[in-house]
């Protein structure tokens, strides 16, 4: 009779396992911490654990995947001017537009020739951030690494960070882009400081860099992408979802763009 009074019981977390289902429908990456944050934004008082352990029953642990490859360096020596390190690691920033961060990052695509053999292609992200709320605020996309391409996102997030009411700062690593006159000047002209991470220490620009791993861990990692067209696709629309639906608990479990209308609003 006891196990018959278990069978027969009704679910208590039924709803609460649909809401879930309906998340992760619409964010296949969203793991459980960032599906609590979701149903707190509804509204709903729940406990995470209890989360955890209903994603657990229902088999929707997040997939992760892996890939050991050489990391992309643009760094050619001292080809032009190195500026100092202002950021200093400070990374947080209460104010929109203050703080940019930027580096490029290598992504691999496959063609196939008319003989049918298999060509390990290259494309090239250059996107710009905005320290407050980790907004992907301008980038560029290129076949070959390129000054053109990063001077098309710099003067683009120098364009949109213009209302900033105070001083600029951009930072970036000491690659040879970088270090170009055009882009000093660029910088220089619009009265913003140039800051660069030391020599070989990844840590001074981590934010970049944490962004790039999470990218490629949702978008890049685990498929394959068999033409420029497709992957240029993939990640323009991971950054447009990254922007507006990827939420975070230290934005108060908003997304990037859902968190730089409150501060406006406010």
């Amino acid at each position: 009779m006891y196990w018959q009074k278990r069978f027969d019981k009704e679910n208590p977390n039924q709803e609460l396992e649909e809401k879930i289902l309906e998340i992760r429908k619409n964010n296949k990456d969203f793991g459980y911490r960032r599906i609590y944050g979701e149903l707190k934004k509804q509204g709903l008082v729940v406990n995470k654990k209890r989360v955890q352990r209903i994603i657990q029953k229902l088999g929707l642990q997040v997939t992760s995947f892996t890939r050991k490859s050489r990391k992309y360096s643009s760094y050619k020596g001292k080809v032009g001017k190195v500026a100092p390190n202002r950021i200093h690691r400070r990374f947080e920033t209460c104010v929109l537009h203050q703080k940019i961060v930027t580096d490029t990052s290598e992504f691999k695509y496959y063609e196939v020739d008319k003989k049918g053999k298999m060509h390990i292609k290259k494309l090239y992200l250059d996107p710009f951030m905005d320290l407050c709320n980790r907004e992907i605020i301008s980038y560029s996309i290129s076949q070959r690494p390129s000054a053109v391409s990063i001077m098309q996102a710099l003067n683009k997030a120098i364009e949109i960070t213009t209302n900033c009411k105070y001083r600029r700062t951009f930072h970036s690593d000491q690659g040879w882009a970088y270090q170009m006159k055009a882009y000093t000047h660029t910088l220089k002209e619009n009265k913003i400081f140039q800051s660069m991470s030391r020599k070989g220490n990844c840590h001074d620009n981590s934010v970049m860099e944490n962004f790039f791993g999470i990218m490629k861990q949702e978008m890049y990692y685990g498929e394959v992408y068999y033409s420029y067209e497709e992957l240029k696709l993939a990640i323009e629309n991971y950054i447009k979802y990254y922007n507006e639906r990827r939420i975070k608990e230290k934005l108060g479990w908003m997304s990037p763009v859902e968190y730089r209308h409150t501060l406006l609003a406010a």
